[in-house]
């Protein structure tokens, strides 16, 4: 597969995503593993994922994600993976984002997809009743 070219700073990867990459997981799509991959390509995880990991596995529903959970920093250094971080602005747009979607991690998620105008590389179906880009 030829890499995605977009004509924007790069790509916001959602939690899942890193991981299944961190993890070389066999769900990450060809599309999204092209796109991570690419030299050119600007790569972001927000600052939220790490949140979510972190929160995920100390109530056990990610027990294999102790390593990232501890050393999430380097990994991305090595993975030449950029954290966007949380902006006030991007708090209250996903605070004020309407519809059904509740999770409070993809709302951040899609809400700096939106502001800084960043593809969202992710699996997830609901982010599709938002106006973001989507890459699977």
């Amino acid at each position: 597969m030829e890499p995605v070219k977009e004509t924007v700073a790069g790509f916001l990867i959602d939690t899942h995503v890193l991981l299944w990459w961190l993890f070389d997981d066999p769900k990450l799509s060809g599309l999204a593993h092209d796109v991570i991959q690419a030299p050119d390509n600007t790569i972001l995880v927000s600052s939220a994922s790490g949140w979510e990991i972190a929160t995920k596995y100390r109530l056990g529903k990610l027990p294999h994600a102790g390593e990232v959970a501890r050393n999430l920093p380097s990994m991305l250094r090595k993975s030449r993976i950029d954290v966007l971080p949380i902006t006030m602005e991007h708090a209250l747009a996903a605070g004020a984002l309407p519809g059904p979607h509740r999770d409070p991690f993809d709302r951040m998620l899609i809400a700096q997809g939106q502001i800084e105008e960043l593809p969202i590389v992710t699996s997830d179906h609901a982010f599709k009743q938002y106006p973001v880009k989507i890459i699977w």
